[in-house]
């Protein structure tokens, strides 16, 4: 099938749903939704971001710029993960726990608002992945449009440039959560330390940064190209990790890629 089939598809998904709350983070994903969400629905339609410390630094930013470039009623609701012992501690079903609350947070303030279904960015490629906040989702009922309209991240990509957003090409975000190998607990300090090391190599011109935190070791994911130059800036990189309280510091020669911290399983 090809994209404007897709996007087709995805047009009337919209107007069957008649008034959606998106799910919107400010990704790549949940842009394109919005969009053709508002562009579908209109005034029907109302986005809600979830603000908490494990939101990747600058991501809320984009997120209020965003919705005001596409002009739409957005909601921001604060929570605090690190209050939930299940999520602390990172179990391999953290993600489903972690989904299970906040989307329930969000299907009652649709349903309290009168809105017909909750969406989120899903997408065709998501489910060659381990993601257990996908199954959360599926119990509560919150639809995937894109996913139910084949759209992969490629494509995602190509419509979000035909629409000018900005996320257009976004490197992906992911929670910081996904920087911990599972069973390890993950508290305020090492979620302040993992965002301040990926704010610095993002500033030395890295364009898709994830810093693996094994404990007292930073594993440094850039994508391959990349990984010689952070090489020959090693002795700086080293020095500044180890500033923001890592001992170890070390280069994935597998370079950048989702989901890493799965291949234990």
């Amino acid at each position: 099938m090809v994209v404007n089939e897709k996007l087709a598809r995805l047009q009337k998904k919209f107007l069957e749903y008649r008034s959606v709350v998106v799910a919107f983070s400010g990704g790549v994903d949940s842009s394109l939704l919005l969009k053709v969400a508002v562009n579908t629905l209109g005034n029907k339609v109302l986005a809600v971001t979830l603000r908490s410390v494990i939101n990747p630094p600058g991501e809320m930013d984009e997120a209020l710029h965003l919705v005001g470039t596409i002009g739409v009623k957005h909601v921001i609701i604060d929570i605090n993960p690190l209050q939930d012992e299940e999520f602390v501690a990172n179990s391999p079903l953290r993600c489903y726990y972690c989904k299970q609350k906040i989307m329930g947070l969000v299907l009652a303030l649709a349903k309290g608002q009168g809105y017909q279904h909750v969406l989120d960015g899903i997408n065709a490629d998501d489910t060659g992945d381990y993601r257990p906040g996908m199954r959360a989702s599926r119990e509560l009922g919150v639809k995937n449009p894109l996913l139910e309209a084949g759209l992969n991240k490629a494509e995602i990509r190509e419509l979000s440039r035909r629409m000018d957003l900005p996320t257009a090409e976004k490197p992906s975000a992911a929670c910081l959560a996904s920087r911990f190998p599972y069973g390890t607990r993950i508290t305020a300090e090492a979620l302040q330390r993992v965002a301040a090391a990926e704010v610095f190599l993002r500033s030395k011109g890295y364009t898709q940064v994830r810093v693996r935190n094994h404990g007292n070791l930073a594993r440094l994911e850039v994508p391959g190209k990349e990984i010689p130059g952070l090489l020959l800036d090693a002795a700086g990189i080293a020095a500044k990790l180890k500033e923001l309280g890592f001992i170890y510091v070390t280069v994935d020669l597998q370079g950048y890629r989702t989901g890493s911290m799965n291949e234990t399983l």
